[in-house]
Protein backbone atom coordinates (compact mmCIF):
# COMPACT_ATOMS: atom_id res chain seq x y z
CA UNK A 1 0.00 0.00 0.00
CA UNK A 2 1.63 3.28 -1.23
CA UNK A 3 1.95 6.14 1.37
CA UNK A 4 1.12 10.01 1.19
CA UNK A 5 3.49 11.58 -0.59
CA UNK A 6 2.76 14.84 0.07
CA UNK A 7 4.44 14.17 3.41
CA UNK A 8 7.81 12.66 1.89
CA UNK A 9 9.82 13.43 -0.64
CA UNK A 10 11.39 10.15 -1.53
CA UNK A 11 11.49 6.60 -1.54
CA UNK A 12 14.56 4.04 -0.04
CA UNK A 13 15.12 1.65 -2.67
CA UNK A 14 17.08 -1.69 -2.40
CA UNK A 15 19.05 -2.99 -5.65
CA UNK A 16 20.91 -5.82 -5.47
CA UNK A 17 21.87 -5.19 -1.99
CA UNK A 18 22.60 -1.19 -2.64
CA UNK A 19 19.86 1.04 -0.73
CA UNK A 20 19.58 4.43 -1.90
CA UNK A 21 16.56 7.56 -2.08
CA UNK A 22 15.22 8.40 -4.90
CA UNK A 23 12.74 11.15 -5.57
CA UNK A 24 9.18 10.87 -5.05
CA UNK A 25 7.24 10.02 -8.93
CA UNK A 26 9.82 7.90 -10.18
CA UNK A 27 9.32 5.09 -12.25
CA UNK A 28 10.75 1.71 -12.16
CA UNK A 29 11.68 2.29 -15.51
CA UNK A 30 14.34 5.34 -14.64
CA UNK A 31 16.14 3.17 -11.84
CA UNK A 32 16.18 0.28 -14.06
CA UNK A 33 18.28 2.31 -16.50
CA UNK A 34 21.04 3.49 -13.29
CA UNK A 35 21.35 -0.59 -13.11
CA UNK A 36 20.89 -1.86 -17.16
CA UNK A 37 24.92 -2.10 -17.20
CA UNK A 38 24.80 -4.88 -14.27
CA UNK A 39 22.40 -7.11 -16.90
CA UNK A 40 23.37 -8.94 -20.12
CA UNK A 41 19.78 -8.02 -21.83
CA UNK A 42 17.68 -5.07 -21.82
CA UNK A 43 15.42 -4.44 -18.27
CA UNK A 44 11.74 -5.49 -19.16
CA UNK A 45 9.76 -5.86 -15.99
CA UNK A 46 10.52 -4.75 -12.18
CA UNK A 47 9.57 -7.20 -8.72
CA UNK A 48 8.64 -4.76 -6.07
CA UNK A 49 8.75 -6.59 -2.69
CA UNK A 50 7.66 -10.18 -4.72
CA UNK A 51 5.23 -8.33 -7.11
CA UNK A 52 5.24 -7.96 -10.79
CA UNK A 53 5.65 -3.85 -11.54
CA UNK A 54 5.44 -2.62 -15.72
CA UNK A 55 8.38 0.08 -15.69
CA UNK A 56 6.47 2.87 -16.86
CA UNK A 57 4.74 2.58 -13.48
CA UNK A 58 5.76 5.10 -9.93
CA UNK A 59 7.44 3.75 -7.45
CA UNK A 60 5.19 4.34 -4.04
CA UNK A 61 6.74 3.53 -1.17
CA UNK A 62 9.82 2.13 0.72
CA UNK A 63 10.85 -1.39 -1.21
CA UNK A 64 13.11 -3.73 -2.56
CA UNK A 65 13.43 -4.10 -6.31
CA UNK A 66 15.10 -6.72 -8.27
CA UNK A 67 14.60 -6.83 -12.59
CA UNK A 68 13.52 -9.28 -14.90
CA UNK A 69 14.89 -8.93 -18.62
CA UNK A 70 13.63 -10.13 -21.96
CA UNK A 71 15.70 -13.84 -21.15
CA UNK A 72 13.01 -14.32 -18.33
CA UNK A 73 9.91 -15.87 -19.57
CA UNK A 74 7.96 -13.01 -17.99
CA UNK A 75 10.08 -10.72 -19.95
CA UNK A 76 10.03 -12.22 -23.21
CA UNK A 77 6.05 -12.79 -22.89
CA UNK A 78 5.82 -8.55 -22.38
CA UNK A 79 8.31 -7.85 -25.70
CA UNK A 80 5.66 -10.48 -27.81
CA UNK A 81 2.92 -8.55 -26.38
CA UNK A 82 4.38 -5.32 -26.93
CA UNK A 83 5.16 -6.40 -30.31
CA UNK A 84 1.96 -7.29 -31.04
CA UNK A 85 0.17 -4.57 -30.37
CA UNK A 86 2.42 -2.55 -32.84
CA UNK A 87 1.19 -4.59 -35.22
CA UNK A 88 -1.69 -4.10 -34.54
CA UNK A 89 -1.93 -0.36 -34.86
CA UNK A 90 0.59 -0.35 -37.71
CA UNK A 91 -1.98 -2.81 -39.53
CA UNK A 92 -4.80 0.13 -38.43
CA UNK A 93 -3.06 2.99 -39.77
CA UNK A 94 -2.07 1.14 -43.00
CA UNK A 95 -5.22 -0.22 -43.90
CA UNK A 96 -7.98 1.32 -42.24
CA UNK A 97 -10.71 0.54 -39.88
CA UNK A 98 -13.05 0.24 -42.20
CA UNK A 99 -11.48 -2.50 -44.43
CA UNK A 100 -10.70 -4.48 -41.39
CA UNK A 101 -13.09 -7.05 -40.25
CA UNK A 102 -10.94 -8.92 -37.97
CA UNK A 103 -7.20 -9.10 -37.22
CA UNK A 104 -6.27 -12.55 -35.20
CA UNK A 105 -2.75 -13.77 -33.89
CA UNK A 106 -3.61 -16.98 -35.26
CA UNK A 107 -0.49 -19.75 -33.89
CA UNK A 108 3.28 -20.04 -33.44
CA UNK A 109 5.38 -21.36 -36.39
CA UNK A 110 8.72 -21.61 -35.32
CA UNK A 111 10.10 -17.98 -34.48
CA UNK A 112 6.85 -16.69 -36.27
CA UNK A 113 3.48 -15.96 -34.69
CA UNK A 114 0.67 -16.14 -38.08
CA UNK A 115 -1.27 -13.56 -38.25
CA UNK A 116 -4.74 -14.10 -40.34
CA UNK A 117 -7.01 -11.49 -41.79
CA UNK A 118 -10.81 -10.48 -42.22
CA UNK A 119 -12.07 -7.84 -44.58
CA UNK A 120 -12.09 -5.59 -47.82
CA UNK A 121 -8.44 -6.06 -48.26
CA UNK A 122 -5.90 -8.10 -49.76
CA UNK A 123 -2.51 -9.32 -48.15
CA UNK A 124 0.47 -8.84 -50.48
CA UNK A 125 4.32 -8.31 -50.40
CA UNK A 126 3.46 -4.77 -50.95
CA UNK A 127 1.07 -4.01 -48.09
CA UNK A 128 3.27 -6.16 -45.83
CA UNK A 129 6.52 -3.84 -46.47
CA UNK A 130 4.30 -0.83 -45.67
CA UNK A 131 2.93 -1.84 -42.43
CA UNK A 132 6.43 -3.10 -41.42
CA UNK A 133 7.76 0.34 -42.31
CA UNK A 134 5.05 1.91 -39.78
CA UNK A 135 6.15 -0.57 -37.49
CA UNK A 136 9.66 0.69 -37.51
CA UNK A 137 8.21 4.34 -37.42
CA UNK A 138 6.17 3.72 -34.04
CA UNK A 139 9.81 2.20 -32.75
CA UNK A 140 12.07 4.96 -34.02
CA UNK A 141 9.22 7.50 -32.24
CA UNK A 142 9.46 5.79 -29.29
CA UNK A 143 6.02 5.98 -28.19
CA UNK A 144 4.83 5.69 -24.50
CA UNK A 145 2.48 2.85 -23.63
CA UNK A 146 -0.01 4.35 -21.18
CA UNK A 147 -1.83 1.81 -19.14
CA UNK A 148 -5.43 2.84 -17.45
CA UNK A 149 -7.93 1.04 -15.41
CA UNK A 150 -11.24 1.65 -17.05
CA UNK A 151 -14.96 0.76 -16.39
CA UNK A 152 -16.01 -2.65 -18.12
CA UNK A 153 -19.22 -0.38 -19.45
CA UNK A 154 -16.45 2.69 -20.34
CA UNK A 155 -14.02 -0.56 -22.27
CA UNK A 156 -16.86 -1.91 -24.25
CA UNK A 157 -18.37 1.22 -25.88
CA UNK A 158 -14.98 1.80 -26.92
CA UNK A 159 -13.98 -1.69 -27.95
CA UNK A 160 -17.41 -1.37 -29.99
CA UNK A 161 -16.25 1.82 -31.70
CA UNK A 162 -12.84 -0.09 -32.30
CA UNK A 163 -15.09 -2.90 -33.83
CA UNK A 164 -13.09 -5.27 -31.24
CA UNK A 165 -16.77 -7.13 -30.26
CA UNK A 166 -14.24 -9.97 -29.46
CA UNK A 167 -13.14 -8.08 -26.31
CA UNK A 168 -16.75 -7.23 -25.35
CA UNK A 169 -17.71 -10.70 -25.20
CA UNK A 170 -14.53 -11.72 -23.09
CA UNK A 171 -15.95 -8.45 -20.56
CA UNK A 172 -18.64 -10.24 -20.22
CA UNK A 173 -17.02 -13.43 -17.88
CA UNK A 174 -15.07 -10.47 -16.16
CA UNK A 175 -15.26 -11.06 -12.22
CA UNK A 176 -13.90 -7.45 -11.92
CA UNK A 177 -16.11 -4.05 -12.42
CA UNK A 178 -13.29 -2.44 -14.63
CA UNK A 179 -10.43 -3.70 -17.15
CA UNK A 180 -6.22 -2.71 -18.14
CA UNK A 181 -6.71 -0.68 -21.12
CA UNK A 182 -3.29 0.13 -23.04
CA UNK A 183 -3.09 3.12 -25.10
CA UNK A 184 -0.46 3.42 -28.27
CA UNK A 185 -0.76 6.72 -29.53
CA UNK A 186 -4.52 6.98 -29.37
CA UNK A 187 -4.95 3.01 -30.43
CA UNK A 188 -6.35 1.44 -27.53
CA UNK A 189 -6.30 -2.33 -26.84
CA UNK A 190 -6.58 -4.96 -23.99
CA UNK A 191 -3.75 -7.40 -23.39
CA UNK A 192 -3.71 -10.74 -20.91
CA UNK A 193 0.07 -9.96 -18.98
CA UNK A 194 2.27 -7.08 -18.50
CA UNK A 195 4.09 -4.91 -21.31
CA UNK A 196 7.12 -2.70 -21.93
CA UNK A 197 6.94 1.00 -21.43
CA UNK A 198 7.35 2.14 -24.80
CA UNK A 199 7.65 0.98 -28.43
CA UNK A 200 11.21 1.33 -28.49
CA UNK A 201 12.13 -1.49 -26.48
CA UNK A 202 10.90 -3.43 -29.53
CA UNK A 203 14.43 -3.39 -31.33
CA UNK A 204 14.11 -6.52 -33.36
CA UNK A 205 11.26 -7.74 -34.96
CA UNK A 206 10.64 -9.04 -39.08
CA UNK A 207 7.12 -9.05 -40.85
CA UNK A 208 6.79 -11.48 -44.12
CA UNK A 209 3.85 -12.58 -46.13
CA UNK A 210 3.10 -16.29 -45.50
CA UNK A 211 0.57 -17.97 -46.85
CA UNK A 212 -2.53 -15.76 -46.78
CA UNK A 213 -1.75 -14.26 -43.96
CA UNK A 214 1.65 -13.11 -42.57
CA UNK A 215 3.55 -13.70 -39.88
CA UNK A 216 5.74 -11.56 -37.08
CA UNK A 217 9.00 -12.68 -36.21
CA UNK A 218 10.37 -12.10 -33.25
CA UNK A 219 13.89 -12.86 -31.01
CA UNK A 220 13.59 -16.82 -28.88
CA UNK A 221 13.64 -16.39 -25.24
CA UNK A 222 17.23 -17.86 -25.64
CA UNK A 223 18.92 -14.91 -27.36
CA UNK A 224 16.15 -11.81 -27.08
CA UNK A 225 18.34 -9.23 -28.87
CA UNK A 226 18.77 -11.29 -32.17
CA UNK A 227 16.75 -12.03 -34.49
CA UNK A 228 17.07 -16.36 -36.47
CA UNK A 229 15.97 -16.32 -39.75
CA UNK A 230 12.65 -17.47 -40.22
CA UNK A 231 11.74 -21.06 -41.38
CA UNK A 232 8.74 -22.18 -42.85
CA UNK A 233 7.42 -25.47 -41.53
CA UNK A 234 4.77 -26.28 -44.01
CA UNK A 235 3.47 -29.57 -42.49
CA UNK A 236 3.03 -27.58 -39.01
CA UNK A 237 1.09 -25.03 -40.45
CA UNK A 238 -1.31 -26.88 -42.36
CA UNK A 239 -2.11 -28.84 -39.21
CA UNK A 240 -2.36 -25.30 -37.30
CA UNK A 241 -4.82 -24.04 -39.90
CA UNK A 242 -6.54 -27.30 -39.89
CA UNK A 243 -7.38 -27.04 -36.22
CA UNK A 244 -8.14 -23.23 -36.84
CA UNK A 245 -10.65 -24.06 -39.49
CA UNK A 246 -12.16 -26.17 -37.69
CA UNK A 247 -12.80 -24.00 -34.51
CA UNK A 248 -14.45 -21.70 -37.11
CA UNK A 249 -17.00 -24.07 -38.73
CA UNK A 250 -17.72 -24.94 -34.39
CA UNK A 251 -18.40 -21.09 -34.12
CA UNK A 252 -15.19 -21.48 -31.08
CA UNK A 253 -12.62 -19.25 -32.04
CA UNK A 254 -12.20 -17.50 -28.68
CA UNK A 255 -12.48 -17.82 -24.73
CA UNK A 256 -16.08 -16.60 -24.98
CA UNK A 257 -17.26 -18.43 -27.86
CA UNK A 258 -16.60 -21.41 -25.68
CA UNK A 259 -17.98 -20.33 -22.46
CA UNK A 260 -21.34 -19.03 -24.20
CA UNK A 261 -21.30 -22.67 -25.34
CA UNK A 262 -21.18 -23.90 -21.86
CA UNK A 263 -23.31 -20.99 -20.64
CA UNK A 264 -25.86 -21.96 -23.48
CA UNK A 265 -26.00 -25.95 -22.49
CA UNK A 266 -24.19 -26.57 -25.45
CA UNK A 267 -21.37 -28.61 -24.07
CA UNK A 268 -21.90 -31.74 -24.80
CA UNK A 269 -22.50 -31.11 -28.30
CA UNK A 270 -19.02 -29.77 -28.44
CA UNK A 271 -17.34 -32.52 -27.04
CA UNK A 272 -19.22 -34.70 -28.92
CA UNK A 273 -18.45 -33.11 -32.43
CA UNK A 274 -14.79 -32.04 -31.49
CA UNK A 275 -14.16 -36.33 -30.09
CA UNK A 276 -15.76 -36.87 -33.82
CA UNK A 277 -13.67 -34.96 -35.73
CA UNK A 278 -10.59 -36.44 -33.60
CA UNK A 279 -11.44 -40.05 -34.55
CA UNK A 280 -11.61 -39.19 -37.94
CA UNK A 281 -8.22 -38.00 -38.26
CA UNK A 282 -7.30 -40.93 -36.66
CA UNK A 283 -8.94 -42.90 -38.87
CA UNK A 284 -7.60 -41.05 -41.55
CA UNK A 285 -3.72 -41.72 -40.35
CA UNK A 286 -5.02 -45.72 -39.98
CA UNK A 287 -6.01 -45.74 -43.65
CA UNK A 288 -2.73 -44.14 -44.70
CA UNK A 289 -0.61 -46.84 -42.70
CA UNK A 290 -2.61 -49.78 -44.33
CA UNK A 291 -2.50 -48.13 -47.93
CA UNK A 292 1.00 -47.80 -47.93
CA UNK A 293 1.78 -51.92 -47.64
CA UNK A 294 5.14 -53.24 -45.16
CA UNK A 295 4.51 -50.70 -42.64
CA UNK A 296 5.93 -52.47 -39.46
CA UNK A 297 6.88 -49.97 -37.42
CA UNK A 298 4.23 -46.92 -36.24
CA UNK A 299 6.57 -44.58 -34.60
CA UNK A 300 4.56 -42.38 -32.44
CA UNK A 301 6.92 -39.04 -30.66
CA UNK A 302 5.76 -35.65 -29.67
CA UNK A 303 6.46 -33.21 -26.42
CA UNK A 304 5.61 -33.57 -22.92
CA UNK A 305 1.69 -34.09 -21.97
CA UNK A 306 0.85 -34.37 -25.90
CA UNK A 307 -1.68 -37.21 -25.23
CA UNK A 308 0.96 -39.79 -26.98
CA UNK A 309 -0.48 -42.72 -24.50
CA UNK A 310 -4.19 -41.96 -25.72
CA UNK A 311 -3.68 -41.63 -29.08
CA UNK A 312 -1.57 -45.06 -29.33
CA UNK A 313 -4.51 -46.93 -27.99
CA UNK A 314 -7.02 -44.97 -30.31
CA UNK A 315 -4.89 -45.55 -33.62
CA UNK A 316 -4.18 -49.12 -32.44
CA UNK A 317 -8.35 -49.61 -32.29
CA UNK A 318 -8.35 -48.22 -35.83
CA UNK A 319 -5.16 -50.14 -37.00
CA UNK A 320 -7.59 -53.34 -36.09
CA UNK A 321 -10.62 -52.12 -38.22
CA UNK A 322 -8.34 -53.14 -41.13
CA UNK A 323 -7.48 -56.44 -39.48
CA UNK A 324 -3.80 -55.43 -38.34
CA UNK A 325 -2.99 -56.92 -34.40
CA UNK A 326 -0.71 -53.62 -33.41
CA UNK A 327 1.47 -54.21 -30.40
CA UNK A 328 2.73 -51.25 -28.57
CA UNK A 329 6.10 -50.72 -27.18
CA UNK A 330 7.65 -47.80 -25.43
CA UNK A 331 10.71 -46.41 -25.99
CA UNK A 332 11.56 -45.51 -22.85
CA UNK A 333 12.07 -49.69 -21.81
CA UNK A 334 14.91 -49.35 -23.80
CA UNK A 335 16.70 -47.14 -21.14
CA UNK A 336 20.17 -47.51 -20.83
CA UNK A 337 20.66 -48.47 -16.87
CA UNK A 338 20.34 -45.26 -14.54
CA UNK A 339 24.45 -45.11 -13.74
CA UNK A 340 25.28 -44.32 -17.96
CA UNK A 341 22.38 -42.34 -18.63
CA UNK A 342 23.80 -38.96 -19.01
CA UNK A 343 23.88 -35.93 -17.13
CA UNK A 344 22.57 -32.48 -17.67
CA UNK A 345 25.20 -29.22 -16.30
CA UNK A 346 23.71 -29.06 -13.58
CA UNK A 347 24.76 -33.08 -12.41
CA UNK A 348 20.55 -33.92 -12.78
CA UNK A 349 20.20 -37.11 -15.07
CA UNK A 350 19.49 -36.27 -18.65
CA UNK A 351 16.85 -38.67 -19.95
CA UNK A 352 15.35 -36.90 -22.85
CA UNK A 353 18.59 -37.12 -24.84
CA UNK A 354 18.88 -39.93 -27.57
CA UNK A 355 21.82 -40.93 -25.78
CA UNK A 356 20.10 -41.86 -22.21
CA UNK A 357 18.27 -44.56 -24.46
CA UNK A 358 20.31 -47.58 -26.01
CA UNK A 359 19.77 -47.37 -29.74
CA UNK A 360 21.91 -50.76 -30.79
CA UNK A 361 20.18 -52.44 -28.33
CA UNK A 362 16.41 -51.56 -29.78
CA UNK A 363 17.42 -52.09 -33.21
CA UNK A 364 19.03 -55.39 -32.97
CA UNK A 365 15.84 -56.10 -31.27
CA UNK A 366 13.80 -54.80 -33.85
CA UNK A 367 15.81 -55.94 -37.16
CA UNK A 368 15.42 -59.56 -35.43
CA UNK A 369 11.56 -58.75 -35.24
CA UNK A 370 10.94 -57.30 -39.00
CA UNK A 371 12.86 -61.15 -39.68
CA UNK A 372 10.58 -63.08 -38.79
CA UNK A 373 12.46 -63.88 -35.35
CA UNK A 374 10.97 -64.66 -31.81
CA UNK A 375 12.48 -61.67 -29.31
CA UNK A 376 11.83 -61.03 -25.51
CA UNK A 377 11.21 -57.51 -24.95
CA UNK A 378 12.42 -55.28 -22.08
CA UNK A 379 11.01 -53.88 -19.11
CA UNK A 380 12.71 -50.98 -17.42
CA UNK A 381 12.25 -50.70 -13.71
CA UNK A 382 12.13 -46.99 -13.05
CA UNK A 383 12.74 -47.76 -9.06
CA UNK A 384 16.07 -49.71 -9.65
CA UNK A 385 17.00 -47.90 -12.70
CA UNK A 386 17.51 -51.49 -14.38
CA UNK A 387 16.34 -52.83 -17.77
CA UNK A 388 14.62 -56.38 -16.76
CA UNK A 389 13.12 -59.15 -18.59
CA UNK A 390 9.68 -60.77 -17.89
CA UNK A 391 9.12 -63.19 -21.21
CA UNK A 392 7.68 -60.68 -22.66
CA UNK A 393 8.38 -62.28 -26.37
CA UNK A 394 7.45 -60.92 -29.36
CA UNK A 395 7.40 -62.72 -32.59
CA UNK A 396 5.56 -60.71 -35.90
CA UNK A 397 3.22 -62.25 -38.06
CA UNK A 398 1.70 -61.41 -41.43
CA UNK A 399 -0.78 -58.92 -39.60
CA UNK A 400 1.39 -57.91 -36.82
CA UNK A 401 2.53 -54.22 -36.58
CA UNK A 402 4.76 -52.53 -33.51
CA UNK A 403 3.42 -49.00 -32.17
CA UNK A 404 6.31 -47.60 -30.74
CA UNK A 405 5.90 -44.45 -28.82
CA UNK A 406 8.87 -42.73 -27.42
CA UNK A 407 10.54 -38.62 -27.88
CA UNK A 408 12.94 -40.35 -29.74
CA UNK A 409 10.50 -41.71 -33.09
CA UNK A 410 11.02 -39.16 -36.08
CA UNK A 411 14.81 -38.86 -35.36
CA UNK A 412 16.17 -41.91 -37.87
CA UNK A 413 19.65 -42.10 -35.51
CA UNK A 414 16.67 -44.11 -33.56
CA UNK A 415 15.81 -46.68 -35.41
CA UNK A 416 19.14 -46.45 -37.96
CA UNK A 417 18.77 -50.17 -38.83
CA UNK A 418 15.25 -50.31 -39.67
CA UNK A 419 14.51 -49.56 -43.53
CA UNK A 420 12.44 -46.73 -44.39
CA UNK A 421 9.94 -48.04 -46.21
CA UNK A 422 8.78 -50.19 -43.14
CA UNK A 423 8.56 -46.93 -40.41
CA UNK A 424 5.86 -44.39 -40.59
CA UNK A 425 6.24 -41.63 -38.46
CA UNK A 426 3.72 -39.56 -36.56
CA UNK A 427 3.85 -36.66 -35.05
CA UNK A 428 1.72 -35.68 -32.08
CA UNK A 429 1.05 -32.29 -30.09
CA UNK A 430 -1.49 -30.42 -28.15
CA UNK A 431 -1.33 -27.40 -30.46
CA UNK A 432 -4.03 -25.23 -29.48
CA UNK A 433 -5.89 -22.44 -31.22
CA UNK A 434 -8.23 -21.33 -29.18
CA UNK A 435 -7.39 -17.46 -28.66
CA UNK A 436 -8.35 -15.52 -25.58
CA UNK A 437 -9.47 -12.65 -27.93
CA UNK A 438 -7.91 -12.00 -31.69
CA UNK A 439 -5.35 -10.48 -30.38
CA UNK A 440 -4.19 -12.72 -27.52
CA UNK A 441 -3.29 -15.66 -28.16
CA UNK A 442 -2.86 -19.08 -26.09
CA UNK A 443 0.51 -20.74 -26.25
CA UNK A 444 0.82 -24.31 -26.97
CA UNK A 445 2.64 -24.94 -24.00
CA UNK A 446 0.25 -23.32 -21.55
CA UNK A 447 -2.11 -26.21 -22.56
CA UNK A 448 0.67 -28.80 -22.11
CA UNK A 449 1.44 -27.83 -18.97
CA UNK A 450 -1.48 -27.26 -17.35
CA UNK A 451 -2.39 -30.74 -18.47
CA UNK A 452 0.70 -32.27 -16.64
CA UNK A 453 0.44 -30.39 -13.28
CA UNK A 454 -3.36 -32.45 -13.38
CA UNK A 455 -1.67 -35.76 -14.84
CA UNK A 456 1.53 -35.28 -12.32
CA UNK A 457 -0.51 -34.49 -9.45
CA UNK A 458 -3.03 -36.90 -9.97
CA UNK A 459 -0.67 -39.96 -10.97
CA UNK A 460 2.85 -39.25 -9.54
CA UNK A 461 1.84 -37.20 -6.43
CA UNK A 462 3.78 -34.02 -7.53
CA UNK A 463 3.03 -30.40 -6.55
CA UNK A 464 2.56 -27.94 -9.18
CA UNK A 465 5.66 -26.35 -7.70
CA UNK A 466 7.56 -29.16 -8.73
CA UNK A 467 6.07 -29.10 -12.42
CA UNK A 468 6.84 -26.19 -13.19
CA UNK A 469 10.08 -26.16 -11.74
CA UNK A 470 10.93 -28.87 -14.20
CA UNK A 471 9.12 -26.99 -16.99
CA UNK A 472 12.26 -25.61 -18.25
CA UNK A 473 14.30 -28.47 -18.50
CA UNK A 474 11.06 -30.33 -20.46
CA UNK A 475 11.03 -27.56 -22.81
CA UNK A 476 14.60 -27.84 -23.81
CA UNK A 477 14.24 -31.30 -24.18
CA UNK A 478 11.60 -30.88 -26.48
CA UNK A 479 13.76 -28.59 -28.43
CA UNK A 480 16.51 -30.15 -28.75
CA UNK A 481 15.37 -33.54 -29.20
CA UNK A 482 11.76 -33.56 -30.91
CA UNK A 483 11.09 -30.25 -32.46
CA UNK A 484 13.83 -30.26 -35.19
CA UNK A 485 12.27 -33.29 -36.62
CA UNK A 486 8.64 -32.75 -36.68
CA UNK A 487 8.35 -31.87 -40.33
CA UNK A 488 9.99 -35.21 -41.33
CA UNK A 489 6.93 -36.95 -39.83
CA UNK A 490 4.72 -38.85 -42.25
CA UNK A 491 1.50 -37.84 -40.67
CA UNK A 492 0.65 -35.01 -37.73
CA UNK A 493 -1.79 -35.48 -35.27
CA UNK A 494 -2.98 -32.48 -32.87
CA UNK A 495 -4.49 -33.48 -29.80
CA UNK A 496 -5.36 -30.18 -28.29
CA UNK A 497 -9.53 -29.98 -27.94
CA UNK A 498 -11.27 -26.94 -28.05
CA UNK A 499 -13.06 -27.38 -24.40
CA UNK A 500 -10.36 -29.11 -22.52
CA UNK A 501 -9.15 -25.91 -20.73
CA UNK A 502 -12.65 -25.45 -19.26
CA UNK A 503 -12.19 -29.72 -17.83
CA UNK A 504 -8.88 -28.91 -16.68
CA UNK A 505 -9.66 -25.76 -15.16
CA UNK A 506 -11.26 -26.75 -11.46
CA UNK A 507 -8.16 -29.53 -11.28
CA UNK A 508 -5.35 -26.94 -12.42
CA UNK A 509 -6.43 -24.14 -9.98
CA UNK A 510 -6.09 -25.79 -6.21
CA UNK A 511 -2.89 -27.27 -7.13
CA UNK A 512 -1.53 -23.28 -8.65
CA UNK A 513 -3.19 -22.01 -5.53
CA UNK A 514 -0.67 -23.89 -3.18
CA UNK A 515 2.05 -22.46 -4.69
CA UNK A 516 3.15 -19.14 -2.61
CA UNK A 517 4.43 -15.92 -2.72
CA UNK A 518 8.11 -15.92 -2.43
CA UNK A 519 8.39 -19.15 -4.08
CA UNK A 520 10.28 -19.08 -7.66
CA UNK A 521 7.33 -20.74 -9.46
CA UNK A 522 4.94 -18.06 -7.84
CA UNK A 523 4.76 -15.62 -10.91
CA UNK A 524 4.32 -18.62 -13.26
CA UNK A 525 1.42 -20.09 -11.22
CA UNK A 526 -0.53 -16.41 -10.84
CA UNK A 527 -0.07 -16.00 -14.77
CA UNK A 528 -2.01 -19.24 -15.13
CA UNK A 529 -4.59 -18.60 -12.19
CA UNK A 530 -5.22 -15.23 -14.31
CA UNK A 531 -5.47 -17.19 -17.91
CA UNK A 532 -7.49 -19.67 -16.24
CA UNK A 533 -9.99 -17.34 -15.05
CA UNK A 534 -11.28 -16.30 -17.95
CA UNK A 535 -12.45 -19.62 -18.71
CA UNK A 536 -16.26 -21.25 -17.11
CA UNK A 537 -15.36 -24.40 -15.28
CA UNK A 538 -17.11 -27.59 -16.07
CA UNK A 539 -17.17 -31.26 -14.68
CA UNK A 540 -16.24 -34.51 -16.62
CA UNK A 541 -19.36 -36.67 -16.67
CA UNK A 542 -19.82 -35.50 -19.83
CA UNK A 543 -16.46 -36.57 -21.50
CA UNK A 544 -16.18 -40.21 -23.40
CA UNK A 545 -13.97 -42.68 -21.71
CA UNK A 546 -11.36 -42.77 -24.76
CA UNK A 547 -10.45 -38.59 -24.62
CA UNK A 548 -7.16 -37.92 -24.86
CA UNK A 549 -8.44 -35.23 -21.96
CA UNK A 550 -8.74 -38.71 -19.81
CA UNK A 551 -5.50 -38.94 -19.51
CA UNK A 552 -4.47 -36.10 -17.17
CA UNK A 553 -8.06 -35.77 -15.81
CA UNK A 554 -8.31 -39.84 -14.94
CA UNK A 555 -11.40 -41.97 -15.89
CA UNK A 556 -9.72 -43.36 -19.09
CA UNK A 557 -10.64 -46.71 -20.86
CA UNK A 558 -6.91 -47.02 -21.83
CA UNK A 559 -4.20 -48.07 -19.78
CA UNK A 560 -2.42 -44.50 -19.19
Amino acid sequence: MGVNNEKIQSFQVTVNGKSRAYPVGITFGEIASVYQKEYPYPIALAVRNGKIKELFKKVDQDCTVDFLTLADDTGHKSYNRTATMILMKAIDDVVGTDKVEQIKMEFAIGNGYYCAKKGDFEITDSLVSQIKAKMQEYIDKDYCIIKKSMPIEEANVLFTRQKMTDKVSLFRYRGSSSVNVYNLDGYYDYYYGFMLPSTGYVRCFDLQKYEDGMVLILPNRSNPTKLDEFKPLPKLFKSMEIASDWGEKLGVDTVSDLNDEIRKSRFNELVLVQEALKERRISEIASDIVSRGGIKFVMIAGPSSSGKTSFSHRLSVQLRTHGLTPHPIAADDYFVDRENTPRQPNGDYDFECLEAIDTQKFNEDMCALLAGERVELPTFNFVTGKREYKGNFKQLGPDDILVIEGIHGLNDKMSYELPADSKYKIYISALTTLNIDEHNRIPTTDGRLLRRLVRDARTRGATAKRTIQMWPSVRKGETENIFPFQESADAMFNSALIYELAVLKPYAEPLLYSIEKGDPEYFEAVRLLKFLSYFLGVGTEELPKNSIVREFVGGSCFKV
